[in-house]
């Protein structure tokens, strides 16, 4: 009795091993940027926010809280006729406050100066439609949406994200 809970416990581990290293390939293959799927996974590291490319009309942008906002979200940015509309969505934001809301030229956190208004945010939302598409957008990068605190507290950031 004692040998064959033995050779249950070592086929178990062979299993469990071999589920293991199924898994591991599974996601090797899925994140290599040469892999169709992959365009599907966000990129994140720590000091850069993530995008998801959806497809060529249309791309999400992580914002990332700055400053200790608490503040972060995501953009949407979606290409109809070649013309982008910029759909900002935020938690941690202080109610019924009016926040600036630009594209600026650079990566966060430091950007440089505004390329894009775009409609305040207020109580998390934003709409805007740019005069240009994404494609335009993707040949001036590198680029950053940028909200501000308020229009009195317009130099403080509270959530950016890199284009």
């Amino acid at each position: 009795m004692y040998t064959n809970i033995m050779i249950g416990d070592k086929n178990l581990v062979i299993i469990g091993g071999g589920a293991l290293i199924i898994i591991m390939l599974l996601m090797y293959i899925l994140t290599q940027t040469n892999n169709p799927a992959s365009k599907y996974l966000p990129r994140n590291s720590y000091s850069t926010p993530a995008v998801n490319q959806i497809g060529q009309s249309e791309m999400n942008v992580l914002l990332s809280p700055q400053n200790n906002s608490g503040e972060s979200g995501m953009a949407n940015l979606k290409d109809t006729s070649g013309i982008a509309t910029v759909t900002l969505s935020l938690i941690g934001y202080t109610p019924n406050v009016v926040q600036p809301a630009h594209i600026h030229i650079g990566a966060c956190p430091g950007v440089g100066a505004v390329k894009y208004p775009l409609n305040s945010v207020v109580n998390g939302k934003s709409v805007t439609v740019l005069g240009v598409g994404i494609a335009q957008l993707k040949q001036q990068l590198p680029l950053a949406i940028n909200v501000h605190k308020s229009a009195t507290e317009i130099a403080t950031y509270t959530s950016c994200g890199s284009l």
